[in-house]
């Protein structure tokens, strides 16, 4: 009896966590790039900067609209001003048409004075009171006007801001900057990529399995890792992810792994093979080359048909047809 251990095999690519591409969102030619293959980068620091003239100018523009907007509002030569002192102005017309006419009415109830008197105190007492109101209409309107006209115009500074960073590009993350495709005055486009960036810290072991072995992976699973770069020296891990789509042009599915204690040292694109371990348990083993041809063994007497389970490279599972007591030949 002996412990055989049924592995899938897969080809190991090292990548770093979290790696994307680096793309504009808009077109233009480069003016700099602010950063070199293998530097560090912070999260939201530029990396690339693309010519902006015209972004510039037109947010200089939107922020003057912005500015005048809110001189308009509230600076000291806002119409409003002026409006609030005809209102008060108005008001004080009010009051004191108000006065004179219920003082005429008093009058005219009590037989003194005349009708003329009486109305023309009454028409001076409406048409002031109309005059306010429509005062105060007209400062609301106005108000709401510029109210809105600074609304609008914040929007399209906002816009003209957003608009102006986009043409620099920043790191989406703490990390570094693995690879960079363009140099400084090339044309570039929301198409193409400017660069790679990545995690400086954290690397995660990728795998290409084959169709036929995907239905025996599952998550979690421990996985044996042999790096060319380190002598073969077999490292553990454990699958963390299982990607469900194929790759037609190599027939296999793409599986992730993180290290349980990683290497020192670990660079990008690094190559090597894995085995994940499906299963391991004590059985009746046979080294491969005893294996005749029709899944039978030479016995003493004659071949004997047996029935086979797990088979690594070395050995094979016996499941009947034999026992530990047999006695086998090599072919």
């Amino acid at each position: 009896m002996k412990q055989i251990t049924e592995s899938v095999y897969a080809s190991v690519t090292i990548e770093p966590d979290s790696m994307y591409e680096v793309h504009s969102v808009v077109s233009g030619i480069i003016a700099n790039i602010l950063v070199k293959e293998g530097d560090t980068v912070d999260l939201d620091q530029p990396i690339v900067q693309i010519e902006n003239s015209s972004s510039k100018l037109n947010l200089d523009n939107a922020r003057l609209a912005l500015q005048l907007a809110k001189d308009n509002l509230q600076g000291t030569g806002s119409p409003l001003k002026s409006m609030k002192d005809q209102i008060e102005s108005a008001r004080l017309r009010y009051e004191q048409d108000s006065v004179d006419y219920f003082r005429q009415k008093r009058l005219w109830e009590q037989n003194i004075g005349t009708a003329r008197q009486y109305d023309q105190s009454k028409l001076a007492y409406e048409i002031a009171k109309q005059n306010l109101s429509a005062l105060k209409k007209e400062y609301s309107r106005t108000e709401t006007e510029l109210k809105s006209a600074v609304k609008n115009a914040r929007n399209n500074y906002e816009n003209a801001r957003i608009g102006k960073e986009d043409f620099t590009i920043t790191s989406r993350l703490n990390g570094r900057v693995y690879e960079i495709f363009k140099e400084p005055g090339e044309l570039i486009s929301p198409q193409e990529p400017l660069a790679t960036i990545g995690n400086s810290n954290s690397y995660k072991i990728n795998m290409l399995v084959d169709e036929v072995d995907i239905v025996k992976v599952e998550a979690g699973q421990k996985v044996i890792v042999l790096l060319d770069a380190f002598d073969n020296q077999p490292f553990e891990a454990h699958i963390t992810r299982i990607l469900p789509q194929k790759n037609n042009r190599t027939q296999t599915f793409s599986v992730e792994a993180d290290f349980l204690s990683p290497p020192k040292n670990l660079y990008s694109g690094l190559s090597g093979e894995a085995n994940i371990i499906i299963s391991r348990k004590e059985a009746l083993v046979i080294p491969r080359r005893y294996l005749l041809e029709g899944n039978k063994v030479k016995t003493k007497e004659r071949e004997v048909s047996v029935t086979t389970g797990i088979a690594t490279m070395e050995f094979v599972e016996i499941l009947s047809g034999i026992d530990s007591t047999t006695q086998i030949y090599l072919p």
